[in-house]
């Protein structure tokens, strides 16, 4: 094991790496900047005097392994997952330490929980794919208004994104995950992924004020597809993601996210919705707060911070939901997210 205050921060000098690594050092952490460019890991160490950088390569296993001495935990924020996450996980086991990934990539996620659920239960640690803005604060949310419930018929997880300008990332995810689904479309349906090439419905959503009724996109599949039904049973899963953004995304000229404060948030602003239903039940949760790449570093940290202080529920691979308290999770980020829980909206 690491000494206790070093983590790693494979894809340190990206986007979101560059958040996550603020974060821990804001929570009294030492980042360890991990990549494959040792020009711009030179450069984010300018920008973090006193720091280590250690270039590594995930086609390189010894480089992982060195990067990763010393470390306490490692967070994965380099995309596309599709390519990263199975290496960085081999050599977190091997180094007997846990994983965390910000992997909003349906299918590399479902890659995590079917090729190391054993392997990382056996070595007693922990895996936590998608614990980032998509995949993991839905899973918290849905965990927390389903309460006392031991199973749901529906959730609904609606994004209302005020735009969406991508990060390098996200496109180069976008194009790993549509071409491994053959151009496809993916929903989930009867307790099962399902891949399909309908047309995607336009709806409204009634968000709850401010922001109010939008139109939305239905089946805008996220990864909480993949961690809500990895341990609640919960037969439908779906998302929703406000028209004007899902445009922003797809659009030939979408440009990247422009800081507009000091900690270096964009102007973006989100409202995370989520219903689940129980029959003539209902039950609502809320979030909302400022940048979905900001607001991932400090998602990724609490779950470092609460594996290494043993605040877990399990060990393998797990979703967020599955391995903390979701309720205390989301207190705990207070300071990043106006938040609604649960509300009982009918039965």
């Amino acid at each position: 094991m690491g000494s206790g205050r070093n983590v790693a921060v494979f894809g340190a000098y990206g986007h979101t790496g560059r958040f996550v690594v603020a974060e821990l050092r804001e929570r009294g952490y030492v980042p360890l900047l991990l990549g494959r460019d040792q020009d711009k890991l030179l450069a984010l160490v300018e920008a973090h005097p006193g720091l280590e950088a250690r270039q590594a390569s995930v086609d390189d296993p010894a480089s992982l392994d060195r990067a990763l001495n010393g470390a306490a935990a490692v967070i994965n924020c380099a995309g596309p997952f599709a390519t990263t996450a199975a290496p960085l996980v081999e050599a977190a086991l091997r180094a007997g330490i846990p994983y965390v990934d910000v992997a909003a990539e349906i299918e590399a996620n479902v890659d995590t929980f079917a090729h190391f659920a054993e392997r990382a239960r056996a070595a007693g640690t922990v895996v936590v794919p998608a614990m980032a803005f998509y995949g993991g604060l839905g899973d918290l949310l849905v965990t927390t208004a389903m309460g006392d419930w031991t199973a749901a018929d529906e959730a609904h997880i609606a994004y209302g994104l005020s735009s969406w300008h991508p990060t390098t990332g996200t496109l180069a995810s976008g194009v790993v995950s549509g071409q491994r689904r053959s151009g496809r479309r993916v929903r989930y349906t009867g307790g099962r992924l399902e891949y399909h090439d309908d047309a995607l419905p336009t709806l409204e959503w009634p968000f709850p004020a401010p922001l109010g009724p939008q139109s939305v996109i239905g089946e805008f599949t996220m990864a909480d597809v993949v961690t809500i039904p990895s341990h609640l049973a919960v037969p439908e899963v779906r998302t929703y993601m406000t028209a004007k953004a899902a445009a922003d995304l797809s659009a030939p000229d979408a440009s990247a996210p422009a800081a507009v404060d000091e900690r270096g948030r964009s102007a973006q602003t989100f409202v995370v919705d989520v219903l689940v239903r129980s029959g003539d039940k209902e039950r609502r949760a809320v979030a909302a707060g400022q940048d979905i790449y900001a607001i991932s570093a400090p998602l990724a940290v609490e779950a470092v911070d609460r594996i290494l202080t043993g605040r877990t529920r399990t060990t393998g691979v797990a979703s967020a939901g599955a391995v903390f308290d979701a309720p205390d999770f989301l207190r705990a980020l207070s300071s990043h997210l106006s938040l609604h829980v649960p509300l009982d909206t009918r039965g």
